[in-house]
């Protein structure tokens, strides 16, 4: 499976991936917002692994797929959708980036793309996600999308020796197609 934007292929992850995304989940600014402190090669092999295995399942409700750049296949993070069932109604998207490409437009032009496979493919109703409150790049990457703010969790997340508040943000199907989204081709 592959989705392609403008600047982008999202594509299957494949079992070499792993020291590409090990190199950006490294990065002391990826970690910030992580629980991990330190990324080991053994644990992103797993990592990695895990969107292998979810390729596999029969039905399928797990998409990870890994952010390459068009123009030189570079893979600087990943993007998905996860529904909790086939049958499911909604799904969650998630993505993370390469911090040397923020800024750059890059996440949400993945997020929009699994947006658009979530809707148009998936026939889902209603397509959620959360991040940490503090990482207002991560929240402006949800707006940008159409993703509307649907609440606060205070003190929700406890790692590295604090708690985090984290917020919440949807979208509707048929807010998504009130939008003037350019789709992403599969």
């Amino acid at each position: 499976m592959e989705l392609h934007t403008e600047r982008l292929i999202l594509r299957e992850f494949n079992p070499n991936d792993w020291r590409d995304v090990l190199a950006y989940q490294s990065d002391p600014l990826y970690l910030r917002y992580y629980d991990w402190t330190e990324r080991m090669p053994e644990a992103v092999q797993e990592f990695v692994q895990m969107f292998l295995t979810q390729q596999e399942q029969q039905p399928r409700t797990k998409f990870q797929l890994a952010i390459t750049l068009r123009s030189d296949h570079q893979l600087i993070g990943n993007c998905g959708i996860r529904m909790a069932s086939a049958e499911a109604h909604e799904g969650d998207i998630g993505y993370e980036l390469s911090p040397k490409h923020w800024g750059c437009g890059y996440a949400t032009e993945a997020a929009r793309a699994v947006l658009t496979f979530g809707f148009t493919e998936l026939h889902l109703h209603r397509i959620w996600s959360w991040c940490v409150a503090d990482n207002v790049g991560s929240a402006q990457v949800l707006e940008k999308i159409g993703m509307q703010p649907e609440g606060r969790l205070r003190d929700k997340e406890y790692y590295k020796g604090r708690w985090w508040d984290t917020r919440l943000f949807a979208i509707l199907e048929h807010e998504w197609r009130a939008q003037a989204v350019e789709p992403a081709t599969a």
